[in-house]
């Protein structure tokens, strides 16, 4: 009986040890070095395991609470360190020399690149899922957000598309081109993007009167954005400015996407674009 008590004992030793390793095995400590990676770790239920993030992120509002270790773009290396992080999410705007310094010192870096449209956004949360131990979770994530896409495309693929210019970009003039994923909101919501033949994102006035988009959107904040839209509102010929069709959208919805994000943006889009199809009331700002 002694012996038989003892092997289920060590069984038992082992089981739990393996168990522990298993969960031990993905990181507790994270730095996250953007806004996306930020809210996405939320999404996976991963945020209690952030230990500092970026001035930048405000969303949920716990993120706001969280120790900040500097900017997107430039980082407080020697606090990172200090911290002892498992891993530190960075984005392909983060210091190329900060993060090579972070690999040098032995820290754990995974970077991330802007995506370039809805598929490549899945296929980040995915693999930030299977970073932070939540894989299936993500995999639910994304399988809901594409039957919302879905649903959003059926919707709008037989009505009338009208021509979208989106402006990211006041001083010089900026818009998105077919590489964003911002052109993926366009098309997705049943509309067509005006630039999205252009080499860059930089552009003119004169090719938006060219092109005489039906709907403006400009992607802003604070008082640029009505700036902006009272310059738009002197080219009179504009069907746009005929019609009233300049909308301001806030930055971080637009430039910030998570799978729900998109899916949330896409849906106001979508409304934008066919208010009488889709029967909501047109407003002056996406909220």
């Amino acid at each position: 009986m002694k012996t038989n008590f003892l092997i289920y004992f060590f069984l038992a030793v082992n089981l739990f040890a393996a168990q522990a390793h298993g969960k031990n095995r993905f990181p507790q400590k994270i730095v996250s070095l953007g806004p996306g990676i930020t809210e996405n770790l939320y999404i996976l239920g991963a945020g209690n395991k952030i230990i500092a993030d970026t001035i930048y992120c405000t969303r949920p509002a716990a993120a706001k609470k969280k120790p900040k270790i500097g900017s997107v773009i430039r980082a407080n290396v020697e606090k990172i360190v200090s911290l002892k992080p498992d891993i530190v999410i960075a984005t392909s705007l983060s210091n190329s020399r900060q993060i090579k310094k972070l690999k040098n010192l032995g820290i754990r870096v995974v970077s991330f690149s802007q995506p370039r449209n809805f598929s490549q956004i899945c296929k980040q949360f995915l693999k930030l899922g299977k970073i932070v131990g939540e894989k299936e979770k993500a995999r639910e994530i994304i399988a809901k957000a594409i039957r919302q896409v879905n649903s959003v495309r059926e919707k709008t693929k037989n009505l009338p598309k009208p021509k979208v210019f989106v402006q990211i970009g006041a001083r010089p003039l900026f818009t998105v081109t077919k590489k964003s994923f911002i052109s993926d909101f366009i098309k997705f919501a049943g509309g067509i993007n005006t630039a999205k033949n252009s080499k860059t994102g930089l552009y003119s006035r004169e090719k938006v009167v060219e092109s005489n988009p039906d709907i403006i959107i400009i992607v802003t904040m604070g008082v640029t954005g009505r700036r902006e839209k009272e310059i738009w509102e002197k080219y009179k010929t504009l069907n746009a400015v005929k019609n009233d069709r300049i909308y301001i959208m806030d930055s971080y919805k637009i430039c910030s996407p998570t799978p729900p994000g998109f899916v949330k943006t896409l849906k106001k889009m979508a409304e934008l674009f066919h208010p009488e199809a889709l029967r909501v009331n047109r407003g002056k700002k996406i909220k």
